[in-house]
């Protein structure tokens, strides 16, 4: 007992800078390791991404409690949540806010009886899948803008809706829509899990070399 207190002195400085760390990385500022192609091609398997867990409340650290709320999710937004439903973090992109009717024909979406629009689009980086191939486009309508990925053969969830999205609930999807867990499966996310938001990537190591860093992915923007 007296070697532990002994200890606890001599350290007491760095003892006080990880527990600093450890709250700043729970309330203000993370970064996550993106281990799945769910949101291929926006986050690519490897990447770490900047996570700002102040965007939508301050909260008490290490906890979902909130001390001041700042703004809520957007439509289009890329989000952090601790999905009780699904039993894991999720990085997933904001379909549905509270009090849209959101449906999905084919993997073509429809927000409040408006269809987005759809253009081919390339992209360079992405490794081809040879079980499933996919193709590329960008999806617009309203707040969303970003790029989609297509598998040639549709998955299960390609259609459903239209649905309304319940107050102080989120409808989440992944940008790769024939393979994603997301809100298809496990329903619609309450407000108080989403912890934060992502628009950037930290660094970026492709697992398909060695886990070398993709130079062209340090600091890239996330749309």
């Amino acid at each position: 007992m007296r070697s532990f207190k002994a200890f606890l002195q001599r350290n007491r400085g760095f003892i006080v800078f990880l527990l600093c760390m450890f709250m700043f990385r729970s309330a203000v500022a993370d970064w996550n390791v993106v281990p799945s192609g769910s949101m291929l091609p926006t986050i690519r398997i490897g990447d770490r991404i900047f996570v700002n867990r102040a965007a939508y409340d301050l909260r008490v650290p290490f906890t979902h409690l909130s001390l001041y709320h700042v703004a809520d999710p957007q439509r289009g937004d890329i989000v952090i949540a601790d999905s009780s439903a699904a039993g894991e973090r999720l990085v997933k992109r904001v379909i549905g806010v509270p009090g849209d009717v959101v449906a999905l024909r084919q993997n073509v979406l429809w927000v409040n009886g408006q269809r987005a629009s759809y253009q081919p689009a390339m992209v360079a980086g992405v490794a081809a899948d040879r079980d499933n191939p996919a193709s590329y486009a960008s999806e617009d309508l309203g707040r969303l803008h970003h790029l989609v990925r297509l598998s040639r053969w549709p998955g299960p969830v390609s259609s459903f809706g239209p649905v309304a999205v319940p107050a102080g609930r989120y409808l989440l999807m992944g940008d790769n829509r024939d393979d994603s867990m997301d809100s298809r499966y496990f329903g619609f996310v309450p407000r108080d899990e989403i912890v934060g938001r992502t628009r950037y990537v930290a660094i970026s190591l492709d697992p398909a070399r060695h886990y070398l860093p993709r130079s062209g992915r340090f600091g890239a923007s996330l749309d």
